[in-house]
């Protein structure tokens, strides 16, 4: 029989000593998120049973049920809770943001997701991969209004003369295909560093190669 090891939930989502009701639910909607994140990269959306995610979570299936109606609600959630932390590195930039200061910082956040969490990729990945069924309607509407708003603030950057970049929606994608690809590919990647798996300074040499060969594609030395 398979065992099955239940997640552990960071201390900055261990809930309060003195606990209101909206600080159970948080907490229980956070320890029930990130099991079923780990059960579908494990299982696939297909394999994956709310079962499962009871076990991981250590709660009852019950409890799934009541902040979760059914596994497809719950498979979106975690999807659309990926994506909406992926975007959080370019939330406040304006037309009056430093498009140095911006664009650096967001490569090396999704290169600290990436690292960090690589899970979370590859499971966006794999729904990708497959047609995205769960997020045809989020994808057409809430991440395409997001990324369209984004890289019209870079085209106003591109006619201040600000940055070189005259396709910044091309920029988006550049960002996501380089930073996202050493989650999605971790196997590949260590192998051809030799390594078993990654290490702290795996990190700091990408970000010291994308960040500089990006900032000069955008003319921002």
């Amino acid at each position: 029989m398979t065992q099955t090891t239940q997640v552990k939930i960071s201390s900055a989502t261990e809930i309060p000593a003195h606990r209101s009701q909206q600080d159970i639910r948080a907490y229980n909607q956070a320890v029930i998120l990130s099991a079923a994140e780990e059960e579908f990269v494990l299982q696939s959306y297909r394999g994956a049973t709310m079962q499962g995610i009871a076990d991981r979570a250590g709660l009852p299936k019950a409890n799934i049920h009541y902040y979760f109606k059914n596994k497809k609600n719950l498979y979106k959630a975690v999807l659309r809770s990926i994506i909406e932390e992926w975007n959080e590195g370019l939330v406040t930039m304006t037309v009056d943001s430093d498009p140095k200061t911006v664009i650096e910082k967001f490569i090396r956040t999704k290169l600290q997701q990436a690292f960090t969490n690589p899970n979370r990729h590859k499971l966006f990945a794999l729904e990708v991969i497959g047609g995205a069924p769960h997020l045809q309607e989020f994808m057409s509407t809430t991440m395409k209004e997001w990324a369209l708003d984004k890289a019209k603030v870079m085209q106003t950057w591109h006619e201040q003369g600000k940055i070189s970049i005259a396709d910044p929606l091309q920029l988006l994608i550049l960002i996501w295909a380089t930073t996202q690809r050493y989650a999605e590919f971790e196997t590949e990647i260590v192998g051809l560093l030799q390594k078993d798996a990654y290490d702290e300074q795996d990190q700091t040499r990408a970000a010291d190669f994308l960040v500089p060969f990006i900032l000069r594609g955008c003319g921002l030395e």
